[in-house]
Parts: C-alpha cells; sequence; structure tokens
C-alpha cells in the first residue's frame, strides 16, 4: 500500500511497524521511474506500508531526518532509521532493504 502523507500525518504514523518512507520531488525523473518499481513492490507486498512525501512541501521533516536529495528511501522499525537508500534504486535492492525489516 503506498499513501502519500505530509509532515502532521507522519507525526501520527505508528512508530512500531516496520516501513518504507519515501522524500520525492514532482520534478525528478528519477523520482518517476521509482514510482513505478514501488508501486510493483506494493503489489508484491500489500501489508507493507510505504508511505510517500512531497520533498518540497514538507522541508522540516527533511531536515528533522537529515534527507539531502531526492529519490531518497527511509527504512523504520520500532521507531528507528535501520537503512537508507539514496537515488534510483533496483527492485532486489529496495526488497532486500524491506525482507530486513521483517
Amino acid at each position: 500500500m503506498i499513501t502519500e502523507i505530509t509532515e502532521q500525518e507522519y507525526e501520527s504514523l505508528n512508530q512500531a511497524e516496520p516501513k518504507l518512507i519515501e522524500f520525492y520531488s514532482k520534478t525528478c525523473g528519477p523520482c518517476k521511474m521509482l514510482s513505478f518499481v514501488l508501486k510493483d513492490i506494493s503489489k508484491q507486498k500489500p501489508e507493507f506500508p510505504i508511505y510517500i512525501i512531497d520533498f518540497d512541501e514538507n522541508r522540516e521533516l527533511k531536515e528533522q531526518l537529515g534527507v539531502k536529495g531526492f529519490p531518497t528511501m527511509l527504512f523504520f522499525k520500532d521507531g528507528r532509521e535501520v537503512s537508507r537508500l539514496e537515488g534510483l534504486k533496483q527492485k532486489p535492492a529496495i526488497i532486500g532493504a524491506i525482507d530486513a525489516l521483517t
């Protein structure tokens, strides 16, 4: 399941559940390509939550989490960032990071 959220919605997420949070920009070519990969992963793992956050509209959260560019994927478990992938990545790398959380 892919859900677009804002900074305020991020604060209310269940911190205990494993999740992927991707920061993207609407004008970013690699971000658009990554969206197709994430949609495919979402079909393969429908129970795993994927959240996307607009890099430009959520600057405070971006800075709080130390996100410098886009696309950036953050993998969380038990309320802590466990790993991070920056730039366009292939499906096996993303699936590997997800599997490490569960």
